[in-house]
């Protein structure tokens, strides 16, 4: 074995003791609908998020981290189990109940709760009704507290009529924006832990930037300004029959408000890690569920929110899920740190699995990405391909898949994006087109065949 080969291993061991011996405390943040291009870190010109860019400038920024899926449902369903997307039982969004967990696996939470870490939730869990008892509700799942929307579709609205904490519905007045109210909390579930002396895990599924594009009155008034060409545009939308969705005027300028404001609050966490003495000792984690939506008023191709990638929200071209991946660890991550590793939703599972000493549930797809995050990427074990697929709608079978393998990215649609009758493969080479421009099907009909089969394998069917 090479000095350096020896070197990095015995870094990985004394890292893993003292992961083992001192808990670090894990929060990970994942964005609703964040373009990859949103992002300053990213490429982002017209929108500054300097707080959600030091995750990366004091830490890792990953370039080749993909979602679970193409929506929300599924995308949580994989970083829960970590589960590939053709494997998952959640495949696309729809009668949540019926995408909840399975309470006799070892989901994310109840890894670190059998880890002995104090566990919270705030923000949409998409994976059920929260106020109902059983496999529906976050708790049932390893979550000690739960913070936010009732459901998924009630999470189209800022300005609910319930917030729920612990499964119970707590009323409130009319006009309250429930995101701070959520933020709130969890800021308090990290704090109380701390002050119990007790490792804590978490998870702040935000519905931030999802439609409506609703956003603090003063931010929102401070981005008319900036952009007042907009303000004949009305954006509006829905979140069931008893909640208010308010229609936004100017919802280019709400965009902006809505993501100020999330940045802030990023940067107020990142504070009060410092101020609370755990900033070591802590990762903080970001992503996206998938690629930027287009509801609501907003205009991503105005953002560039999918960057130079190909698609948006509900496809399975990289724009509807090249997702942004950060991670800040100070004393362990390196400052700056870019990787190209090619990862997945599904390896958060087993990354934290590693990192908090237990053992990788046997239902997980992934691979661990501690050695990325330490700079050892001799050690950093590869996927040999990612897979995706799709149900749109109420569809009986997946209706687009998708299977990266190296550079080579082949995506299949149905007719129509419904059905069961598939199109012929296209087939794209990320190293010369990421922008997925040019089909090459025809010129490399043996890798097209190739790329066919590993998506037929990975394909799981569904009950």
């Amino acid at each position: 074995m090479k000095s350096s080969s020896i070197i990095s291993a015995l870094l990985l061991f004394c890292f893993t003791l003292s992961a083992n011996d001192g808990k670090p405390n894990v929060i990970y943040i994942l964005a609703d609908d964040l373009g990859i291009g949103d992002l300053g870190c990213y490429g982002q010109k017209k929108l500054k998020t300097p707080n959600i860019d030091r995750i990366a400038t004091e830490g890792i920024r990953f370039t080749s981290h993909y979602s679970g899926n193409t929506v929300c449902s599924p995308t949580r369903a994989v970083i829960m189990t970590g589960q590939h997307p053709g494997k998952v039982h959640c495949r696309g969004n729809g009668d949540e109940d019926a995408f909840a967990l399975d309470p006799e696996m070892t989901t994310l939470p109840r890894l670190f709760k059998n880890a002995g870490y104090a566990t919270g939730a705030y923000g949409k869990w998409g994976l059920g009704t929260t106020s109902k008892q059983g496999a529906s509700n976050p708790l049932t799942h390893g979550f000690d507290r739960f913070s936010g929307w009732k459901s998924q579709r009630i999470a189209h609205t800022y300005y609910p009529n319930f917030i729920i904490r612990d499964g119970k519905e707590i009323p409130l007045e009319e006009g309250t924006f429930v995101h701070d109210l959520i933020m709130k909390d969890a800021f308090q579930f990290i704090e109380d832990s701390v002050s119990e002396e007790k490792p804590f895990f978490c998870y702040i599924p935000t519905a931030v930037p999802h439609a409506a594009m609703h956003a603090p009155k003063e931010l929102h008034e401070k981005w008319r300004k900036i952009f007042p060409e907009f303000d004949d545009v009305i954006g509006k939308y829905g979140a069931g029959s008893e909640d208010k969705c308010p229609p936004v005027q100017n919802p280019i300028a709400g965009f902006a408000a809505m993501m100020e404001n999330l940045d802030n609050q990023i940067g107020d966490l990142l504070d009060m890690l410092k101020e609370l003495k755990i900033d070591e000792n802590t990762i903080v984690l970001f992503s996206s569920d998938n690629g930027a939506h287009k509801e609501g008023g907003h205009k991503p191709e105005f953002w560039d929110s999918n960057g130079p990638y190909r698609g948006i929200k509900r496809d399975l071209y990289e724009g509807g899920i090249h997702t942004p991946f950060l991670a800040r660890w100070p004393g362990k991550i390196a400052p700056g740190s870019v990787s190209e590793h090619i990862s997945a939703h599904w390896d958060i599972l087993p990354t934290m699995a590693e990192l908090i000493g237990q053992p990788v549930p046997p239902q997980s797809d992934g691979l661990s990405m501690i050695p990325s995050f330490l700079g050892n990427p001799d050690q950093q074990k590869a996927h040999d391909f990612l897979y995706f697929e799709f149900i749109k709608g109420k569809a009986p079978t997946y209706t687009t898949r998708a299977l990266r393998q190296g550079n080579w990215k082949a995506v299949q649609r149905s007719e129509k994006d419904r059905g069961l009758k598939f199109l012929p493969v296209e087939l794209y080479d990320l190293s010369t087109d990421i922008g997925e421009k040019n089909n090459v099907a025809k010129k490399h009909p043996e890798m097209v065949d190739r790329l066919k089969k590993l998506m037929d394998n990975a394909h799981t069917p569904l009950p």
